[in-house]
């Protein structure tokens, strides 16, 4: 039964981060990878895949974009690629093939119980990076279609000829929904609550202004409602040059509807406030296109408006007109082996800035964790540091 001081659970970017900096504290660890560096990278994302931050915005600790084309975006494969070269240049120790079951307390802090045996710590640090799709129940009671969620969509060719409705307009379902609009098939998008962006602005890319502005460094202890700050949809965006969002899909010939309500006799059912969540998601564009003008002197240019154009309240799942369905509904963490009481009611994982309140339990990778920038790769880098320096000196107090 080996002994360590630390388990991280999870070689992604964000547990060989944490080991990064456990390693410059001289904090003796292990990393356990349930399958090889990086592989939800290399399974669970669709082929064309491309990562919504530029290649500038790439940075690791230690590790900062090394290649000619800054302002490009990495594909799902090149991502994959970096995170396994860094972990084998910052020499991790990581534990490849190894699956944790269960995570206890027990001995001196920890039992943490792989299919490969137990192990004991003192700290863990979950930087799992295992995702569920988050399918409303209703999917259970589609007709006989192919319905998938967005993690196990690849390419068009995955699904049936015919139409195809994509519930969830944020970055997954605005970026499928043109994929296979481009395939050939008619495509309907259920859009309900979303954050419009454009791709660039004033000629640099969004996320250079929101890095540039200080927003992205906005803290989870400073934001007014941050149960709401961590459940935001993804920013409406495409790892390419162009804006993506419902004008444009619309203008491609995508049929908006309203947000996925249910389900009644084969029958799919949507909201009828589709203008409204619009209208909102344009005021809130230019309140941040106002803040961006405040810190750069001057007006830019503005988008137009999102144009509805009468969408359906209903449509029949039954008929053979849509032969499938992919929900693009967001994605939530598995901390189904996670034996600690550090969940709240409804079975979310309660931290506070990534420092749970059970002694030595920590959690890394989540969105608006301890900065907005949380949610990106670029996160990784300050909240791995902030969270070694406090285990590090919870190690010293408990000595």
């Amino acid at each position: 039964m080996p002994s360590v001081t630390a388990v991280v659970v999870g070689a992604g970017h964000c547990g060989l981060a944490m080991s990064r900096h456990l390693t410059a504290r001289s904090v003796d660890h292990v990393v356990l990878e349930r399958g090889e560096v990086a592989s939800s990278w290399r399974t669970q994302r669709w082929d064309s895949l491309r990562l919504l931050t530029p290649n500038w915005m790439t940075r690791l600790p230690g590790r900062d974009y090394r290649g000619d084309d800054p302002d490009g975006y990495l594909s799902a494969s090149e991502v994959a690629d970096l995170v396994t070269e860094y972990a084998a240049a910052s020499a991790a120790p990581v534990v490849t093939g190894t699956t944790v079951t269960a995570l206890r307390p027990g001995g001196e802090g920890f039992h943490v119980d792989t299919d490969r045996g137990r192990w004991n710590t003192r700290t863990v640090i979950v930087a799992a990076g295992t995702t569920r799709g988050n399918v409303p129940a209703v999917a259970r009671r589609i007709p006989a279609l192919v319905s998938i969620p967005a993690l196990q969509y690849r390419n068009p060719d995955q699904l049936p000829a015919g139409g195809v409705l994509v519930v969830g307009a944020s970055a997954s379902g605005v970026q499928i929904a043109d994929e296979l609009q481009r395939s050939g098939r008619p495509v309907t998008l259920a859009a309900g609550e979303h954050v419009r962006v454009p791709r660039t602005y004033r000629g640099r890319d969004i996320l250079w202004w929101l890095d540039a502005t200080g927003i992205l460094d906005e803290r989870w202890d400073e934001v007014d409602d941050l149960v709401r700050a961590r459940h935001l949809p993804s920013l409406q965006l495409v790892g390419a040059s162009h804006t993506l969002d419902l004008n444009a899909l619309q203008d491609s010939g995508v049929r908006l509807v309203g947000r996925f309500a249910g389900l009644r006799e084969g029958v799919a059912q949507f909201s009828g406030s589709l203008a409204n969540v619009c209208a909102l998601a344009d005021l809130k564009l230019g309140r941040l296109l106002d803040t961006i003008d405040d810190h750069a002197g001057g007006r830019g240019e503005r988008l137009e408006p999102t144009l509805v154009r009468k969408p359906p309240l209903e449509l029949s799942l039954s008929s053979g007109e849509i032969r499938s369905v992919v929900w693009a509904t967001g994605f939530r963490p598995d901390f189904s082996w996670v034996d600690v009481p550090v969940f709240d009611h409804r079975g979310r994982l309660l931290h506070d800035g990534g420092v749970t309140r059970w002694p030595g339990l920590y959690v890394l990778g989540l969105p608006m964790l301890r900065r907005r920038r949380s949610t990106y790769i670029d996160g990784a880098r300050d909240d791995a540091a902030d969270l070694a320096a406090h285990v590090t000196d919870a190690l010293k107090e408990a000595s």
